[in-house]
């Protein structure tokens, strides 16, 4: 009789266990762990960006057939260069360097926007391309910063050129791109097809337009009434007392 009572309580608790592990994992958290679900955000509309930017700077725009929009709510192992053809309604979208002084972790993530000169960050707002020119990096475009954000563009240098550590390759060996001074920097391979598409007198628009997504919010002791079951339980440290609600 022992042995057919123990069968059924082991069977009885096998069910048990398999209905808990049929459960939702979310459904197994206490209130007090259960984090609510975001909604992803919305898609960014790089056409209906390039429109806006070419209505408020058309005055200094004199080619407005194309128009480059950096993303730099992406990181940099996406692509977030949208080249947008504004007559056939078309984007494609490159991968594009950001500058160190904006990512002083190397993460891939742009953190901030700088103007100053030395800071090595990348700056934000419209430019204008302007001329073709051989340098230390090669084929390069200058930029002219249209903005009190990017108007030192001419005197820190911020062109558009080409660079080893802008190859798409290195997303897929390192998660990331290489880091540019400030410059708007493209593998090399891709970088002749972004100087005849964008050239000379068309919009270069840069900002953060995608929304990161969230930081993980910090994790919540439990509240201060013991929960059902610990009313009695110790610390192992301590003589007495209930359980801490605090950190050390």
């Amino acid at each position: 009789m022992n042995k057919l009572i123990d069968r059924r309580s082991m069977l009885a608790a096998a069910a048990g266990a398999g209905a808990l592990a049929a459960w939702p994992a979310r459904a197994q958290l206490p209130d007090w762990i259960q984090q609510p679900a975001l909604p992803p955000a919305p898609p960014v509309d790089y056409l209906a960006v390039a429109r806006q930017q070419l209505q408020g700077q058309g005055r200094n725009i004199a080619q407005t057939d194309r128009v480059g929009i950096v993303d730099f709510g992406l990181p940099s192992s996406r692509p977030r260069f949208a080249l947008v053809d504004m007559i056939a309604g078309r984007v494609d979208m490159y991968p594009v360097t950001h500058g160190r002084g904006s990512d002083p972790q190397h993460d891939g993530w742009l953190k901030s926007f700088s103007n100053r000169v030395g800071s090595l960050a990348t700056s934000r707002g419209a430019y204008r391309t302007s001329d073709y020119y051989w340098g230390a990096n090669g084929s390069s475009m200058r930029l002219a910063g249209l903005e009190p954000d990017n108007n030192n563009a001419d005197v820190r240098a911020i062109v558009v050129h080409g660079a080893w550590y802008a190859e798409p390759g290195l997303i897929a060996t390192q998660g990331k791109l290489g880091r540019s001074e400030g410059c708007f920097v493209f593998g090399e391979a891709l970088l002749p097809l972004v100087l005849y598409k964008l050239g000379p007198g068309r919009l270069l628009f840069a900002d953060r337009l995608s929304v990161p997504p969230p930081m993980p919010t910090p994790f919540q002791l439990p509240p201060a009434d013991p929960l059902p079951g610990m009313e009695n339980l110790r610390r192992a440290s301590s003589i007495s007392g209930p359980l801490p609600t605090t950190a050390d």
